[in-house]
């Protein structure tokens, strides 16, 4: 199967309005830095200092997620399929993200939020080339990975396959971002191990018992 079937099943018809979501969710949630305690401790251990992660990763993760949890239901054709779908309300949302704001603001709007949301929705053009780099070739990178230890090892150690793959995208994710957004701003080798690592940590326990329960919610609507 090398397209989307005539009668598209329920799981594959939500997952997909659920990754499209997150796709769009992902760049207004990367606005804002967060540190996750123990974490954020580790990096200092290891000599990177205090470690802050993008919370747009949350999405990220919830993308990769998805896009295995097709791949397990509908094949790698179809989850190939959808990541390339992901790019229209990506570049869709940014487009309107810099409509809105080249707009002029109300009059009436409180002065701080005018000025909040104006530094939300505006990002360099390098940023918002990273940002399509990395999650076209990052979200290929985690359905191959994926279905390639499928096909070596079967339907079992779903857990595993899912982490690898992730652990493995968001690792490129994070060279392709940071590179193409930053080289040559600052020194970002810190920057690129400090979120490598954390990525890492996150996919490794976050992806595992996440893939369950979507392949499992799948399961259920194409029963239902």
């Amino acid at each position: 199967m090398d397209t989307f079937p005539r009668t598209i099943p329920r799981s594959l018809f939500a997952l997909s309005v659920f990754y499209g979501g997150m796709v769009c969710i992902a760049g207004v949630l990367g606005n804002k830095q967060v540190t996750l305690g123990p974490l954020s401790a580790l990096g200092t251990v290891v000599g990177l200092g205090p470690l802050a992660i993008e919370a747009g990763i949350f999405a990220f993760l919830l993308l990769v997620v998805t896009s295995s949890a097709i791949a397990e239901l509908h094949g790698r054709a179809i989850a190939n399929r959808l990541v390339q779908f992901g790019f229209v309300p990506l570049i869709v949302s940014i487009l309107l993200s810099l409509i809105v704001w080249a707009l002029p603001p109300s009059p009436s709007m409180i002065p701080a939020n005018r000025d909040a949301i104006q530094l939300v929705l505006f990002s360099t053009w390098r940023i918002w080339l990273g940002g399509i780099i990395a999650y076209g070739v990052s979200q290929t990178l985690n359905v191959s990975i994926f279905a390639a230890l499928k096909g070596r090892e079967g339907a079992r150690l779903l857990w595993l396959r899912a982490a690898v793959a992730g652990m493995g995208s968001q690792i490129v994710d994070t060279l392709l971002f940071v590179t193409i957004a930053f080289y040559g701003e600052f020194p970002i080798g810190p920057l690129v191990l400090g979120q490598m690592l954390v990525k890492v940590i996150l996919s490794a326990v976050l992806v595992p018992p996440a893939i369950y329960l979507f392949v499992a919610l799948g399961r259920g609507l194409d029963r239902a």
